[in-house]
């Protein structure tokens, strides 16, 4: 009877551990303003440093102009082993002029995104790679360039010995 107990309790903790593995997990990055908030920045009066008062540092800056910062909120579900999935993606896009006035105010969405091909290629060298045993015994049992009696490469020359 007690076997049958056993059993039975661990075939539904087995049971609750595949059921709860099946349930989505939300999560959320970034900064999240309530739903339809928009920031309240004004073009031509914010300021950098108002900027940074309402909304805080930046998630990233723009890579070629350092004058954009970006605001970057998403939520992804993530199921068992899956890739987690974005559901959700905020961004709001700051400009700012010269002298660190606000400029523009975008806001971009998931549908706004694209999808990037990487390519995983890369480009191939000259020679073979060597191995970090074979970089410390590459020397072992190569004669020492003081046996070549003075017919040495000369920094500068053809590379190849002297010849008389």
């Amino acid at each position: 009877m007690a076997f049958r107990r056993a059993l039975i309790a661990s075939a539904i903790i087995v049971a609750a551990g595949i059921v709860s593995a099946c349930n989505p997990t939300l999560r959320s990055h970034g900064f999240r303003f309530p739903d339809g908030e928009v920031p309240a920045l004004s073009v031509g009066e914010d300021t950098q440093a108002s900027v940074l008062a309402t909304l805080g540092s930046p998630s990233t800056r723009g890579m070629f102009d350092d004058s954009t910062w970006y605001y970057i909120a998403d939520t992804r579900e993530y199921l068992a082993y899956l890739r987690p999935e974005t559901r959700e993606r905020r961004v709001i896009a700051v400009r700012f002029s010269e002298d660190g006035v606000v400029t523009a105010v975008d806001e971009y969405g998931l549908e706004d995104g694209r999808i990037v091909a990487f390519v995983g290629r890369e480009t191939p060298t000259r020679g073979r790679e060597l191995s970090v045993l074979e970089q410390l015994l590459g020397n072992v049992g190569r004669p020492s360039i003081d046996q070549f009696d003075g017919q040495q490469n000369l920094p500068g020359g053809a590379g190849g010995p002297r010849r008389r």
